[in-house]
C-alpha cells in the first residue's frame, strides 16, 4: 500500500515560486463551487488533469474506456478535513465529467448520492466506460500520513487489466495544482510586458509608466487574452460575486455538516431593509443592489451590511454554492463584501470600468502573495487566506478611492499586518466556524486599512508590503501544523460539537 512519508518543512518546494513566475488575475479569481479551493476545487482539477494524462498513457489500449477500477488516496490536510470540505464529492464530480464553473449546484447532492449507490462509473470524464468505483472504499483518507511535497497531497490510481497506473498531485491553495515532480509556475510561464515578482517591482512599473496598478495589470493581462475576453471574464466574476451575495441574503436554514450553524445573512439583510414593519426587496441582484444604494443607513448599519455581504457569500460557499475563489474559497466573502460596500455606499455611482479596475488590482496583489509566500491555509493558516484576501481588497479599494500606487500598496500592508499569525482551525473540519465570521472581519479590516492609507503619507510608513509578505512566509514556516487546516488545534479542539456518522 502506501508507506508513511517524512513530514516536510512547513512551506515546501511545492509552495515555492519559480524565480520568474507569471500569474494572471484570473489565476487568483476563479469561478467554482464551495466549500474549499484547496480541498474542493484543487482535487477536482487534479482528478481532471490525471484523467487527461491517463487517457494519453492508455491511448494504445483504448484510452479511458479500458479502465476497470479507480481509487483516490488523500493525505495530510486533505485526509484530515477532506470530508468536511467535500473533497470526496469534488472527486466524484470530476470523475463524472462535470466542470466546477458550470455544474448545476442544486443537483450536486443527487449526482453524488447516485454514484455512491451505484458503486460504478458509466463514463470517465465523458468517455463511456464501465468502471468499478465505490466512494465509501475507493476514496481513502490517510489521516496519519502525508506526502513529502505539500500538506495537501493525493494519489490517483487506475487499474487496467492486471496493471496499476498512479500519479500524485498537490493542491497548493487557490485551486492551483502541481504534479509530484513539478516546479510551480514553470510550465505556464509567459513573458509579460511588466513582470512583477514583488511589490517594489510593481511600483517601479507604475512609476515608469505614470500609471495606476490597474492600468499596468490591464496591459499584462493582454499577454493571455484579448481586451474583450478580459472584460467579459471580469464581468462574469463580478456577476458571480453579486449573485452569490444575493442568494445568500435570500436563503434561510441550517448549513449542512452537523454543526447546526444557522444562516444569518438573510435575516440580517431583511432587518436592514425593514422600515416601519415593511421589508423591501427586489427580484434581481442588480435591482437589489440599487435598492440598498437608494437607502440612507447609519454607520453601524453600513458596518452590518459589510458583514452581511461577506457572510452571505461564505454561507453559500459552505453549502456547495457557486462562488469566486478570491484567492481561496475559505476567503471568498471578503472581496465581494468590500466591492459591494464601494458600489452601494459611494457618493457617486460606481461604473463597470471601475469595478473591472477594482478586480484587476485585487487580483494582482494576490499574485504577489502567491509568489512571495503562500495562499494556502494548509501551509500558512488563515493568515494566508483571509489575510491575503483582506490585503487584496484593501489595495483595490484604496486605488478605487483615488489613492496613489504607494497608498494602495500601503493599504495591502496594513490589512495583512493585522492578520499575521492567524490560525486555521475549522471546527469539525467544516468551513463554517470560525470561517464565515472571519470573512466579515477581513472585509472590515480591508476597508479600515484603505481609509488609513488614504489618510497617510506612505513615505512615513515603517512597514512595507514586501516585509509583510516575507513575514507571512516566515510565520507560516514557524507555525505548528496543528493550526494549518488540520482541525487539530485552536477552536477546532475547544468547541464541543457532535458530528453525525458519515
Amino acid at each position: 500500500m502506501f508507506e508513511t512519508r517524512d513530514q516536510p518543512a512547513a512551506v515546501s518546494s511545492k509552495e515555492s515560486s519559480s524565480s520568474n513566475e507569471s500569474l494572471s488575475v484570473f489565476d487568483m479569481l476563479k469561478i467554482g463551487v464551495g466549500p474549499s479551493s484547496s480541498h474542493t476545487l484543487g482535487p477536482w482539477r487534479a482528478v481532471q488533469r490525471w484523467l487527461g494524462e491517463l487517457a494519453d498513457t492508455l491511448a494504445d489500449v483504448g484510452g479511458l474506456a479500458a479502465v476497470d477500477h479507480v481509487e483516490v488516496h488523500l493525505f495530510g490536510s486533505l485526509a484530515l478535513t477532506g470530508q468536511g470540505h467535500a473533497t470526496d464529492q469534488a472527486i466524484a464530480l470530476a470523475l463524472l465529467g462535470h466542470e466546477p464553473e458550470t455544474v448545476d449546484v442544486d443537483a450536486i447532492s443527487t449526482l453524488v448520492h447516485d454514484l455512491a449507490a451505484s458503486k460504478e462509473l458509466s463514463s470517465l470524464a465523458g468517455v463511456p466506460a464501465v468502471v468499478s468505483f465505490d466512494m465509501a472504499s475507493d476514496i481513502v483518507f490517510h489521516i496519519d500520513e502525508r506526502l513529502a511535497g505539500h500538506a495537501n497531497g493525493m494519489t490517483c490510481r487506475a487499474t487496467v487489466a492486471d496493471r496499476d497506473f498512479e500519479s500524485s498531485y498537490y493542491s497548493v491553495g487557490g485551486g492551483f495544482v502541481v504534479g509530484e515532480d513539478e516546479v510551480p509556475g514553470a510550465a505556464g510561464f509567459i513573458a509579460l510586458p511588466h513582470p512583477s515578482q514583488t511589490p517594489d517591482e510593481l511600483a517601479a512599473h507604475c512609476t515608469a509608466r505614470s500609471s495606476s496598478i490597474a492600468e499596468v495589470v490591464w496591459t499584462n493581462e493582454q499577454a493571455w487574452r484579448s481586451e474583450g475576453e478580459i472584460r467579459d471574464g471580469l464581468r462574469a466574476i463580478w456577476t458571480v460575486m453579486r449573485e452569490g451575495v444575493y442568494r445568500g441574503c435570500h436563503t434561510d436554514g441550517i448549513l449542512p455538516g452537523g454543526l447546526d450553524v444557522r444562516r444569518r445573512a438573510g435575516p440580517l439583510s431583511r432587518r436592514l431593509l425593514t422600515v416601519d414593519g415593511e421589508c423591501a426587496d427586489a427580484a434581481t441582484p442588480e435591482e437589489w443592489v440599487e435598492l440598498i444604494r437608494g437607502r440612507e443607513f447609519r454607520f453601524a448599519e453600513v458596518l452590518q451590511w459589510v458583514s452581511t455581504f461577506a457572510m452571505a457569500v461564505n454561507e453559500e460557499n459552505a453549502d456547495l454554492g457557486r462562488v469566486v475563489t478570491a484567492p481561496t474559497n475559505g476567503a471568498a466573502g471578503v472581496i465581494p463584501a468590500v466591492l459591494l460596500y464601494h458600489v452601494c455606499f459611494s457618493a457617486e455611482p460606481v461604473t463597470e470600468e471601475q469595478i473591472i479596475d477594482f478586480l484587476l488590482v485585487a487580483g494582482e496583489v494576490g499574485t504577489l502573495f502567491k509568489k512571495g509566500a503562500t495562499i494556502s491555509a494548509a501551509m500558512g493558516g488563515c493568515q494566508a487566506e483571509v489575510g491575503v484576501s483582506s490585503a487584496m481588497a484593501a489595495a483595490a479599494l484604496a486605488e478605487a478611492l483615488g489613492g496613489t500606487v504607494a497608498q494602495a500598496l500601503m493599504a495591502a500592508e496594513i490589512a495583512m499586518e493585522h492578520h499575521l499569525g492567524m490560525t486555521c482551525d475549522p471546527v469539525g473540519g467544516l468551513v463554517q466556524v470560525p470561517c464565515i465570521e472571519r470573512n466579515t472581519m477581513g472585509a472590515v479590516k480591508a476597508i479600515n486599512a484603505a481609509e488609513l492609507a488614504m489618510a497617510s503619507n506612505p513615505v512615513d510608513a515603517r512597514v512595507s508590503l514586501t516585509a509583510v509578505i516575507r513575514t507571512l512566509r516566515e510565520t507560516a514556516e514557524d507555525m505548528s501544523d496543528r493550526y494549518k487546516e488540520t482541525s487539530q488545534g485552536g477552536l477546532a479542539v475547544n468547541v464541543s460539537v457532535r458530528i453525525p456518522e458519515c
